[in-house]
């Protein structure tokens, strides 16, 4: 299996339901791509892919999970100058449990 041509980071949020947040700090621009797991796969393989986000240009980032499911943010510097240092947090959806910690 081959990968992306950039450098990018991963994080695996697991089964998320819709409506949660997911709060993305970085310290450079870089993208911010929130994806399914068969999104994520897609885009491991260098093959076309969906996902929420774009170019990040202030930090944090909050994105709103769509729909329940396997989902992963990818960090990356496709188009800019190196890759960001980040971090994830992932925040319940209004009314619901907080998820379990990253």
């Amino acid at each position: 299996m081959s990968s992306p041509n950039f450098r990018f980071t991963h994080y695996d949020l697991r089964e998320q339901r819709a409506g949660t947040i997911v709060d993305v700090t970085l310290n450079a621009v870089n993208n911010v791509r929130l994806m399914t797991a068969t999104n994520f796969q897609r885009f491991k393989e260098k093959l076309d892919y969906k996902y929420v986000g774009g170019v990040a240009k202030k930090s944090p980032v909050r994105i709103v999970i769509p729909e329940g499911g396997h989902w992963h943010v990818i960090v990356d510097e496709e188009g800019h100058g190196g890759l960001a240092g980040s971090s994830v947090k992932v925040i319940a959806a209004p009314g619901r449990p907080a998820p379990k910690a990253l």
